[in-house]
């Protein structure tokens, strides 16, 4: 084997024992692509770090948005804000920074059915996971359950202490579904181990004196709302029912192509 064969080899060995799989992959191309740019050693070491850095972030974000559960994922560019001119756009544009995470400050997204909310809170917690945050996504129906069926296995602590682990815990769909008085008690004890500890985004289409409704005790929904309302955004959407409008306008195409025909 020849000298430069045996460097070869022993590089690449190196580099997978090191787990640094893009330099394995880029170094020789940037070798070449330095060599006519005649940069010199530290240049194309620098280049060559950058690009190992640049890929193991991105590697990482998808982690993070994969472990985040979105049942869609929903960005702020898709969202329509002409239609939904309810929405407060430059709270939702300064809420995209997510300092609100850093300030343990929660977001309230509060309005009818089909106006946007889950997709905003999507979008946050999409924004979220891109500057390095551990978010998980829930429907809060879905959540309670699996709340009270962890406490049947008695793993309930063991999941409270999971939810704990993430900076942004975003409930979505409150007030759909009321809660039976052992779901609500599980529910508020997952808002209050995050107060001031970190961020909960939460959808509703109730008002905040129809909670009752849905947690039962007036005490119990009164604690939650304090905890959630002390350091809050509130956005609102009051606008119709994007789905709704969707639909009506495929209707109205449907029908003038039947007339047409």
């Amino acid at each position: 084997m020849s000298k430069e064969r045996k460097s070869t080899v022993l590089l690449q060995h190196h580099l997978k024992q090191l787990k640094l799989p893009t330099m394995l992959k880029e170094y020789p191309l940037l070798a070449k692509s330095c060599s006519r740019e005649k940069c010199d050693y530290p240049t194309y070491l620098l280049r060559l770090c950058e690009k190992e850095v640049a890929d193991r972030q991105r590697r990482a974000m998808d982690r993070r948005i994969k472990a985040a559960k979105f049942p869609l994922l929903k960005t702020i560019d898709s969202f329509d804000f002409a239609s939904q001119k309810s929405v407060n756009e430059p709270l939702v544009r300064e809420l995209l920074r997510c300092e609100f995470i850093d300030q343990y400050e929660n977001v309230l997204l509060i309005g009818n059915s089909g106006t946007g909310k889950t997709h905003l809170a999507t979008a946050l917690g999409f924004a979220a996971c891109c500057q390095g945050c551990k978010v998980r996504f829930f429907g809060c129906t879905a959540l309670v359950t699996q709340l009270l069926e962890a406490r049947e296995d008695r793993q309930l602590q063991r999941m409270l202490t999971q939810l704990q682990k993430q900076d942004l815990l975003i409930l979505d769909e409150l007030g759909y579904v009321p809660f039976s008085k052992a779901g609500s008690e599980l529910l508020f004890e997952v808002v209050s181990r995050a107060y001031e500890r970190q961020s909960l985004i939460v959808t509703t289409n109730l008002p905040f004196e129809n909670w009752t409704e849905v947690c039962g005790s007036e005490r119990l929904t009164g604690a939650m709302l304090d905890r959630l309302t002390h350091r809050v955004h509130i956005i609102e959407a009051n606008g119709s029912s994007y789905r709704l409008d969707q639909s009506r306008k495929r209707l109205a195409k449907q029908q003038k192509r039947a007339a047409e025909n």
